[in-house]
């Protein structure tokens, strides 16, 4: 496929020419034209809404009518470039075209109204005083501005189905055309349908890119993700395991190796067809597990609502999802992985939390006989207690699934077993290949049982259904390279076998490297760096232009300049520990200062992630941009620490003002070099922009610690001006 979608997902990067069903070019896509029109046409009712409003007794001056005038003219041609997209939409969708007409001559009508009635052209000659404006007609323009807001969102409504619609038929195109790759014989026609097939699925992956990005629930925009991750590994896969399969037609291992990647892809482009249409085939319902976290969560939310309501939850509820979260536990400590020093830990938290469920229940029925001061507090200390047993809980079961992913990921990093494989297959060594097969096979059952324990301790949607996909991936990949060696064990000098099994090597070892990432996304949301509360600011979605193709492609360095890329990357690393170690320190986590420190460092983390060729950002595109908003960020924290020093004495004032005087020309020399033409010295531009970087992050932690040092002191001496002053006026009383 044409585009890799990551964990936030993205479109395909590049055009693909020709028109779609409704006429409309792939690169500009029905929902991005119909959106902006929309994005346009929202601010501009707003302002329209705003004059409704005016004052009828305030005067109107030349300056204010010419403005009225212009939000007409504006909405009406506005309203004109959506009607032209919403009629290209009707003439090539026949079902709808009758309404979604209907819908287009409404807007017309309103956007023409609205024209009319803010025409202030003529208000002040005498001719004109029978003239109907918005000043004399509010209640005309309030209809055109209502109907015009119905009409728009009908126009989107049905585009909507014709986006649906169109993944749907491309979706049944690519499955026509895998059934004709299933059964073909030749090589020389299968080329021809692969050919075709290839262009089907960058189709696909258009389409299903752009409604990626447009997803709003999290879960769905994760779970399309990984459908086309599959889909865009899949594609090669069935490449290569389709021609061994021609070059060598009666191994079994080969026809084996082949149906397991048309198996994987038929259920991803299923999986597609189920997120854009919102449902499940033969009324299926998702019946996955919840997970440990989640169940914490909801146990938590539950518990403290007896604060409020002593009779909203019954006993039994609770012990119920206290027992139902607590036998989720078993995963860990049934597992053959799990040290006996965090078994134990697991199992004592657990019997201690349904000890101080038990607790909690015999004062909750105490309360409801008799009401006193001293039963409430009881019970608040009771709720205290098996939250704090269910946070130690927490904290011990992500210290165990995340130390065995670890781990096991490092253990496996060099890819002995698959270096194995692939020699005892070139070696025809059937004995080599069953010891082999058997280790992987180890190995895969072990990643996949690390795959569930990381699920339960994820603490997001998104990152549950990565850890799903992450499981599924092992599981059947494994299989698949076992296959792939056993036909190239059999066929020792087949260049297109030793070829298939190389493709299912790197999807492993893919697969390996991904896990890296999860790891560090699930610390930094157990953390708080990230996730659902601190998010940190995303990179821009790819542009769908030609003419951006060439500097969308990653620069890739050479090993000397990757090497010192990544040694200035690692110092960058190091100085996102102690920024984090600084904000951790703060009592208040939304305090202006935190909040800025916090982001800067979750963008410094990803800068990171970028020397060791990881994370988000892929391009020198999208370096460029998280820099600009890295130094946008350090600006506004300069300002906030600015204002906190107007609090302080002049020597604490002056202290934090020269370190401010360092941060700012930092932020600026960084900025300036993202300005910077590069000339194809794109190595030059990374390396000042990464040691810039450093330079800036040493800053924030020192003013990190600064400001930390002097809010501290602030308070203890306002907190000893009131004790004195408490102390004084007890002492003129008495």
């Amino acid at each position: 496929m044409a585009a890799s979608p990551g964990p936030a997902g993205g479109a395909a990067a590049g055009a693909v020419h020709g028109s779609g069903p409704f006429g409309l070019a792939f690169d500009s896509g029905l929902e991005i034209k119909t959106r902006s029109v929309e994005q346009t046409l929202l601010p501009l009712v707003s302002q329209i809404t705003t004059l409704i409003n005016h004052k009828d007794n305030t005067k109107k001056s030349d300056k204010t009518l010419q403005a009225i005038q212009r939000v007409g003219q504006a909405v009406n041609l506005a309203v004109g470039r959506f009607v032209k997209v919403g009629e290209a939409i009707a003439n090539e969708n026949w079902d709808l075209k009758e309404e979604i007409n209907i819908a287009c001559i409404e807007a017309k009508q309103a956007g023409e109204t609205i024209a009319a009635l803010t025409d202030m052209s003529s208000l002040n000659r005498p001719e004109s005083d029978g003239q109907i404006t918005i000043f004399t007609d509010k209640t005309g323009v309030i209809k055109a501005a209502r109907l015009l807001l119905s009409s728009v969102t009908k126009v989107l409504l049905l585009a909507d189905r014709v986006v649906i619609k169109q993944i749907i038929r491309s979706r049944n195109k690519v499955l026509a055309t895998m059934e004709r790759l299933e059964k073909v014989n030749n090589f020389q026609e299968f080329v021809q349908i692969f050919s075709q097939f290839g262009n089907e699925m960058v189709e696909f992956a258009h389409l299903t890119g752009d409604r990626q990005n447009d997803l709003k629930d999290e879960k769905k925009k994760a779970k399309m993700a990984a459908a086309r991750a599959v889909l865009e590994k899949c594609t090669m896969m069935l490449l290569t395991a389709s021609k061994t399969c021609l070059r060598h037609p009666n191994c079994e291992s080969a026809h084996k190796n082949k149906e397991g990647v048309f198996d994987r892809m038929k259920v991803a482009l299923d999986k597609v067809i189920e997120i854009v249409t919102e449902c499940k085939p033969n009324g299926e319902t998702d019946i996955s597990s919840i997970s440990i976290f989640t169940g914490i969560k909801e146990f938590k939310m539950n518990i403290e609502t007896l604060r409020e309501n002593l009779y909203f939850q019954s006993k039994e509820t609770l012990s119920a999802m206290l027992d139902a979260l607590l036998e989720r536990t078993e995963d860990f400590t049934d597992s053959a992985y799990t040290s006996h020093e965090h078994r134990e830990r697991i199992l004592e938290l657990s019997a201690q939390a349904r000890m101080e469920l038990q607790q909690l229940i015999s004062v909750w029925i105490e309360a409801q006989r008799k009401k006193t001061k001293s039963i409430d507090e009881e019970l608040e200390l009771a709720i205290l207690k098996i939250s704090h047993s269910l946070n130690e809980l927490k904290k011990e079961l992500h210290s165990t699934a995340v130390q065995l992913a670890a781990d096991l990921v490092k253990y496996h990093a060099d890819h002995v077993v698959l270096k194995a494989l692939k020699l005892t297959g070139v070696e025809g060594n059937l004995e080599g290949l069953a010891e082999y097969a058997c280790k992987l096979s180890e190995q895969k059952e072990r990643l996949v049982e690390t795959c569930r324990l990381l699920r339960h301790v994820s603490g997001t949607e998104p990152l549950e259904i990565t850890c799903i996909h992450a499981e599924e991936t092992f599981q059947v990949t494994g299989q698949q390279i076992i296959s792939a060696a056993e036909t190239l064990t059999l066929h020792p000098s087949s260049k297109i076998a030793k070829e298939n099994l190389d493709v299912f090597c790197e999807a492993w070892e893919s697969q390996i490297s991904d896990m890296l990432t999860l790891l560090r996304e699930i610390n930094d949301v157990f953390e708080g760096r990230r996730g659902e509360k601190y998010g940190y600011l995303s990179l821009p979605k790819p542009m769908k232009n030609n003419a951006n193709l060439k500097s969308l492609k990653p620069d890739k360095p050479d090993s000397e300049e990757q090497a010192k890329i990544a040694k200035l990357g690692l110092k960058l690393g190091l100085l996102t520990s102690d920024a984090n170690c600084e904000i951790e320190k703060w009592e208040d986590q939304e305090n202006e200062v935190v909040r800025y420190g916090r982001n800067m460092s979750s963008m410094a983390y990803s800068l990171y992630l970028f020397t060791r060729g990881e994370g988000p950002i892929k391009t020198s595109q999208d370096l460029i941009h998280q820099l600009e908003v890295f130094a946008e960020e350090g600006l506004k924290l300069a300002s906030s620490v600015q204002a906190f020093s107007k609090q302080l004495k002049d020597d604490d004032k002056l202290m934090l003002l020269l370190e401010i005087n360092k941060l700012v020309p930092l932020c600026h020399q960084l900025k300036a070099v993202t300005k910077t033409p590069s000339q194809n010295q794109v190595f030059l531009k990374v390396d000042k922009s990464i040691t810039k970087t450093r330079c800036i992050m040493a800053t924030l932690v020192q003013l990190l610690s600064l400001c930390y040092k002097l809010l501290k002191k602030t308070q203890m001496e306002n907190n000893r001006w009131v004790s004195v002053t408490n102390k004084d006026s007890v002492d003129g009383k008495t």
